[in-house]
């Protein structure tokens, strides 16, 4: 007796399931990435996603910014001052204001070497950064 109940609702549960209209949807793929089609909203999520697992530094960035020591500060702004004079009696000296003339020879101030040589009424000033190698001739013609 037990087993025909059984029976009779197995098969009417079978009968109930099979009546009813199944229900599905498509399933459609959308791109996450913009560059692929995706929503152009999920591009700032992306990016910062990505930015936060790189592991890797670029050798060529910017490092970050170290301060001076005082005697550092003190010889820069020497270095500074001096080079502010040598522009100050260069452009006095060619347009009229000058009381002051520059003496041409060899110079040297801190890490910077300054040769002063006269050509044609003219100056040739050549200044080398010895602690890095670069190299700035000046030329100022005669009036």
């Amino acid at each position: 007796m037990k087993l025909v109940i059984l029976k009779a609702f197995l098969i009417g549960s079978i009968v109930t399931i099979a009546s009813q209209q199944a229900a599905a949807q498509d399933m459609v793929y959308r791109p996450i990435n913009p560059a692929f089609g995706g929503d152009t909203f999920n591009y700032q999520w992306l990016q910062s996603s990505a930015q936060a697992q790189n592991s890797l530094k670029d050798p060529a960035a910017p490092q970050a910014y170290t301060p001076l020591d005082p005697l550092q500060q003190f010889q820069q702004s020497l270095n500074q001052q001096i080079l502010g004079q040598l522009a100050q009696r260069l452009v006095g000296n060619q347009f009229g204001a000058g009381t002051d003339p520059l003496k041409p020879g060899n110079y040297t101030v801190g890490t910077y070497q300054i040769g002063i040589n006269p050509n044609g009424g003219g100056f040739s000033i050549n200044i080398l950064d010895t602690s890095t190698g670069n190299q700035t001739t000046i030329t100022i013609p005669a009036l």
